[in-house]
């Protein structure tokens, strides 16, 4: 059965690997080699995962099932797009499975927990970008009660793509 907690520093070179892992994994394909390495030595990496696991305006969870890490989310709380309406937004900002974990739950079980740290940290609206050719994860986020607001460019190394902004709102227990 996995497991989800929080992140701590020592966690940083795993979730580093897992991250870029992942990434790939899901985007290789419709980008150059070139674009991907860009995009992943500017976004991924030990050092660049310890700094924002320590920053106080992200949580980092990880999802974990015998010892290894099956995916992770990270939250972070700050701008926004102008087509998010909210009066406390907090951001999704990354939300992955490895793939042998797919349709396993995983995604969703990271999803509760999510909405939950969320809803402790006060946001009244949770908004995430995903990329308008992943169908999959938009049926996902659908589901999860997401609904489209606007798109933003998303820079994969030096291919700008198109993501679609979603929010969905949070309900503040009583």
């Amino acid at each position: 059965m996995p497991t989800i907690r929080r992140a701590l520093q020592h966690d940083a070179a795993q979730l580093a690997a897992t991250a870029e892992e992942t990434f790939r994994g899901t985007f290789a394909a419709a980008h150059t080699a070139e674009d991907m390495d860009l995009h992943c030595r500017s976004s991924y990496g030990e050092a660049l995962q310890a700094q924002e696991i320590a920053n106080p305006n992200m949580v980092t969870l990880l999802c974990e099932q015998s010892g290894r890490l099956v995916g992770f989310a990270q939250l972070r709380w700050g701008e926004v797009p102008s087509c998010v309406v909210a009066q406390s937004p907090g951001e999704i900002q990354r939300l992955y499975v490895v793939s042998d974990f797919q349709g396993k739950g995983v995604a969703q079980d990271l999803m509760d927990v999510c909405i939950g740290e969320m809803a402790n940290h006060r946001s009244d609206v949770v908004w995430l970008g995903v990329w308008e050719r992943n169908p999959k994860a938009i049926a996902f986020y659908r589901k999860s009660g997401f609904s489209e607001v606007g798109d933003h460019v998303f820079p994969v190394g030096k291919d700008p793509q198109r993501d679609i902004v979603m929010t969905r709102p949070i309900l503040m227990p009583l």
